[in-house]
């Protein structure tokens, strides 16, 4: 089997980080991406594995580690989008976006457009980790930052719920380009997931409910069950899965006008 590159983002904890030793372990070539850079160096020196430190909440540093990807591999298998979290409280990122949406949909979506050459021509899978959080969102193109309504959870909700819009509209526009693409909620995951903010949610992983929740390994299953398997014949591109199976999403998730007023939306944020 020909060697793969698959490019991780929040590869340095969790679910990323559990998919990475296990494609590594096959013999995969692992690009990991991380915020801190103690984590993600010390998982890439354990895999012998590239990597790159990002902080999604700045879009200059996700156009510079696109770049970087361009200059250094001439082909990407699998553009894994996992990186995300929660945030407290309406707060604007430097480039102007309430930050939730930013690090979860508008960051993921500037490293795929920017990289769009490289992943067209190597046929790739791009995979984007959403959350049955989805069913919580509320998308409307005329408030993406959140100024007229604003909720810690429904803003996490918006946020994957654009990761499903985004995950249907990239299969429309370049699914005849060779890219397939599918979008996936990985469970209650037992990770460092809210750890930094102000959320309600973060006690959730801090307590007795921590023991019910998922381990990083089962976590991932669904994202390393999609990389490795094939579009068109073991899952459908575009859509948007859980356990291995398609799964029910937001009723907004299924309009593709919204899904094209998104992406044009996203568009023109980052590149202001």
């Amino acid at each position: 089997m020909t060697q793969r590159t698959i490019v991780i983002t929040g590869a340095s904890d969790g679910i990323g980080a559990a998919a990475a030793r296990k494609l590594a372990e096959a013999g995969d070539r692992v690009v990991v991406v991380g915020r801190s850079e103690e984590k993600t160096q010390a998982l890439a020196k354990e895999l012998n594995a590239d990597y790159f430190v990002t902080d999604f909440a700045e879009l200059g540093q996700v156009r510079t580690l696109a770049a970087q990807l361009r200059d250094d591999y001439d082909r990407i298998d699998v553009l894994a989008n996992n990186a995300g979290g929660i945030r407290g409280g309406h707060k604007l990122t430097v480039d102007g976006n309430e930050s939730t949406f930013q690090i979860n949909h508008l960051a993921p979506f500037l490293l795929t457009t920017e990289l769009m050459d490289v992943l067209t021509a190597s046929d790739a899978k791009v995979i984007n980790t959403s959350s049955g959080a989805n069913n919580f969102g509320k998308l409307d193109l005329f408030d993406l930052n959140a100024e007229h309504s604003y909720s810690t959870h429904r803003a996490y909700g918006t946020a994957k719920l654009a990761n499903i819009l985004f995950t249907s509209e990239l299969h429309r526009r370049f699914g005849e380009q060779g890219i397939t693409t599918a979008a996936f909620h990985p469970g209650v995951v037992r990770t460092n997931f809210a750890a930094d903010s102000t959320s309600p949610w973060r006690h959730a992983y801090k307590t007795l409910l921590n023991r019910f929740m998922l381990s990083p390994d089962q976590g991932a299953d669904t994202l390393l069950w999609l990389i490795n398997g094939t579009a068109g014949t073991d899952w459908v591109s575009g859509a948007y899965y859980a356990r291995r199976a398609l799964a029910k999403a937001n009723t907004q998730a299924y309009d593709a006008e919204l899904a094209r007023g998104l992406w044009e939306a996203s568009e023109a944020l980052v590149s202001r």
